[in-house]
């Protein structure tokens, strides 16, 4: 019977007869196979009373059912044992270790990748309640060693006293938006042509347009990239 070159599928042939047993067979396997779990891959002696569909990797120096089968997989289906011999770069989540490994070289080893970048986009969130007057800082900051990549805001209590209003910071009022919407609810993203560095914590700034503030509250996000040493 012609089989596929991986996973030795069993392929349909002309005018076959009971063709459902040819695709059932190539469905289990696949059912077995793909996303596989093993439960164990030190277990050198085939368990007792193992369930339909249990898969183990088999260890060096198993015996029973399982001698010279190492670094196979084995299926219990419909009463037995079937072995299937994997190919290089298969990989299995393996139960009683929780770990993922990968067979390649004849073995089948954890798998391991690469380190985590030392830093992290993180977001620094707190809310404003405006105070009646004019342009005002918050007390919430962008942290020092900051590389800000944008400012969300949404607007908690409508913005009272003024017609609009701009975001940004003490040097650079309108960085952040201006014109901005005062209607509770209203939200305001403003993404920066380019990441800004900030080497030192800076408040925002909200300036009133049209008039002063009498009233409201808004709350801040604050996306940012920030970094640290490698590890040791």
């Amino acid at each position: 019977m012609a089989e596929t070159a991986n996973l030795d599928l069993p392929l349909l042939s002309d005018s076959q007869a009971r063709k459902h047993i040819t695709v059932n067979e190539a469905l289990t396997r696949l059912d077995h196979l793909v996303m596989m779990a093993a439960i164990s891959r030190t277990l050198a002696t085939p368990p007792v009373s193992p369930a339909d569909g249990n898969r183990y990797i088999v260890p060096t120096g198993a015996s029973g059912a399982w001698a010279g089968r190492t670094s196979d997989v084995a299926i219990f289906v419909n009463g037995g044992w079937d072995f299937i011999t994997p190919l290089t770069g298969w990989r299995a989540y393996v139960e009683d270790e929780a770990a993922e490994v990968v067979h390649a070289a004849g073995v089948w080893s954890v798998l391991t990748l690469p380190a985590a970048p030392s830093g992290a986009i993180t977001v620094v969130e707190f809310e404003h309640q405006l105070s009646a007057g004019g342009a005002q800082s918050t007390t919430g900051q962008i942290p020092a060693g900051s590389l800000v990549l944008g400012v969300t805001a949404r607007v908690q209590q409508a913005i009272t006293g003024a017609a609009g209003w701009s975001l940004g910071v003490v040097e650079a009022e309108t960085r952040y938006g201006e014109g901005l919407a005062v209607g509770a609810g209203a939200g305001i993203v403003s993404v920066t042509g380019a990441p800004l560095a900030y080497s030192s914590s800076v408040a925002l700034r909200l300036t009133p347009e049209g008039g002063n503030f009498t009233g409201g509250r808004v709350k801040f996000n604050i996306h940012r990239l920030t970094f640290a040493a490698p590890p040791a």
